[in-house]
């Protein structure tokens, strides 16, 4: 038999592609990929600066991150604006505003770019099908792609691009049923371990929190109560998980709020239950920002808000839905 030249690249490059397909891990296991991802924003040094963009607006940061025996360090802060940055050491967190300290906490509060990804991403196989994307570059970096795509249309898709080397994440797009794009983060200048300044880093010199701090924390955890409040939700989308449930005493509130929080490995949203106080409460809204939506409405004479980073039509159904059972 005969094979031409055309015919036999073709068979070249068909091979080529199932070599590179089966030896990939993209390709073997998105899941597995997506704990490389998970694994890397936490264990990679990297120093760079990436944009925040939703709408109209651009928000630049820099960001520097470092991983040692000693533990997590990170410093993130504000380009643009007034200047905000966060200061991390370990468990440890300082958040400052202008020349203000505003917070400090044993914990991060939240998700930042890169780290989006929770440890656990056991749930992520139940809401979405995680496919692979072409791949690309990003800020230099050659990159893995992969879509979560939702099995409802209560929670988003996310599109993400991982350095194919360390695994780090480099760029995130949030988009909705159609497709386009809500918010994005992506670095747009980085350096991937080597020569990173740790000026701002004192080795064996922690931040620590003063002892005012540590007493304003410990009334703080004092006011805090972990039991059930006895309302609850009954039109919770499938694969959203309660995973927290506090009381706290914020500023002048007398009985205190409510919070509630849930994900489904990925979104995460918090109900926000407290007594309503004038007519400013008495009527309901929707706002959002990026992929963030916020809804209120009072129900039996409390304020009811739900914060998340799902569709408008979620946060109405959850707060549509909710009652109070007793406790």
């Amino acid at each position: 038999m005969t094979v031409t030249k055309p015919a036999f690249l073709l068979f070249f490059w068909l091979t080529f592609v199932a070599a590179k397909a089966f030896a990939d891990p993209l390709w073997q296991d998105e899941l597995g990929w997506l704990k490389t991802m998970a694994f890397a924003a936490h264990q990679t040094d990297y120093s760079g600066t990436f944009v925040y963009q939703y709408g109209n607006h651009v928000e630049s940061s820099r960001i520097t991150h470092i991983a040692g025996r000693d533990g997590e360090h990170g410093r993130l802060e504000s380009l643009d604006g007034v200047r905000r940055e966060i200061i991390r050491d370990n468990d440890q967190v300082q958040s400052f505003l202008g020349d203000r300290k505003v917070k400090s906490e044993e914990c991060p509060s939240g998700r930042e770019f890169p780290v989006l990804l929770p440890g656990q991403l056991s749930l992520l196989n139940e809401n979405y099908i995680i496919k692979p994307e072409a791949e690309g570059r990003v800020a230099g970096f050659h990159a893995h792609a992969v879509l979560l795509q939702p099995k409802d249309n209560l929670r988003y898709s996310h599109r993400m691009w991982a350095h194919s080397d360390s695994g780090l994440l480099l760029k995130a797009e949030v988009l909705d049923e159609r497709g386009r794009v809500i918010e994005q983060y992506a670095f747009t200048q980085l350096t991937i371990g080597g020569n990173i300044d740790r000026s701002w880093i004192v080795p064996g010199k922690p931040v620590s929190a003063s002892s005012a701090q540590k007493k304003a924390h410990s009334v703080r955890k004092a006011q805090e109560s972990g039991a059930a409040s006895g309302w609850q939700v009954d039109m919770l989308p499938a694969g959203f998980k309660k995973i927290a449930e506090v009381r706290r005493q914020l500023g002048s509130k007398k009985t205190g709020v409510i919070q509630i929080v849930y994900s489904d490995g990925l979104a995460g949203i918090s109900v926000f239950i407290e007594a309503a106080e004038g007519e400013d409460d008495d009527h309901p809204g929707l706002s959002s920002q990026g992929a963030l939506q916020v809804y209120s409405k009072v129900i039996d004479d409390h304020l009811v808000t739900v914060v998340g980073e799902v569709p408008p039509r979620t946060v109405m159904q959850i707060v549509d839905s909710l009652r109070y059972g007793g406790k």
